[in-house]
């Protein structure tokens, strides 16, 4: 005898929470599996993170800690968010679990290169941003300082401001991956893209002001790719575009 309609509800809706809590659960472990591998290694870490401004500081000049605890959760802090910067495809790969089983086949066969290209662009973005951004932006900001003043950089303040650079630089480099999703769902056209590449422009120089240092240096180091993303944006959506005689959109499809 199968059970009224609002106790199937209700029992579908258990289901997927406690399925969301396994992929929850696992995603958790993940991280923390990285992290307790990572923990022997904070010093060397920090080390490697902190290398892009003591190359431009006079030798043997180090961090100073303003918090007698800085010293130590300032590696602590940096070994979590690489932890969770290296599980992102098993985050990924737990969220992908979750929601595949309710997506149409052409919806699969359009996400999966939508993630693997969303982590290749965030990894790609902070090395970026490691490699050329920062040691640019220091040599920078400690060439034209003023002689009356000596940088001393406090641990935490440091990883602070990296950490919201590899951000910045991470997510900004998703843009073609967002461009690419817009098309799909017929929010927009390669041509109206092409058409407001202007106010893209204009809005790409804002953002990098905004998500950057004041210093002329990496605003301009993540304005540029970001006006070249965006183009690989437009071009990557002409294969996305919904077929003229297909009325059905993306999140819509009966394949």
């Amino acid at each position: 005898m199968s059970l009224p309609a609002d106790e199937q509800a209700e029992s579908s809706l258990l289901e997927h929470l406690l399925e969301l809590r396994a992929r929850l659960l696992r995603g958790i472990i993940g991280v923390a599996v990285v992290m307790a591998c990572l923990l022997p290694f904070t010093s060397k870490l920090y080390n490697w993170v902190a290398l892009p401004l003591l190359s431009q500081l006079p030798v043997g000049q180090t961090f100073i800690a303003v918090n007698p605890t800085g010293a130590f959760f300032a590696p602590v802090k940096l070994a979590l968010f690489v932890s969770v910067f290296l599980a992102a495809p098993w985050l990924l790969y737990q969220a992908w679990s979750f929601v595949a089983p309710g997506l149409y086949q052409r919806e699969k066969r359009l996400a999966i290169p939508l993630l693997v290209s969303a982590v290749l662009l965030f990894y790609i973005g902070c090395a970026f941003a490691y490699f050329g951004v920062l040691p640019a932006m220091f040599h920078f900001l400690t060439t034209f300082k003023p002689d009356a003043i000596s940088i001393t950089p406090d641990a935490t303040t440091y990883l602070d401001l990296v950490t919201v650079i590899f951000l910045a630089f991470g997510f900004c480099f998703e843009l073609p991956v967002a461009l690419v999703i817009l098309v799909a769902l017929g929010v927009v056209t390669p041509e109206q893209l092409k058409e407001g590449r202007g106010y893209a422009i204009v809005g790409v120089f804002v953002i990098a002001a905004l998500l950057t240092p004041p210093d002329v240096v990496s605003q301009l180091m993540l304005a540029v790719p970001m006006c070249l993303l965006y183009e690989a944006g437009i071009i990557a959506g002409r294969w996305v575009v919904p077929r003229p005689g297909d009325q059905r959109r993306f999140g819509s499809s009966e394949e």
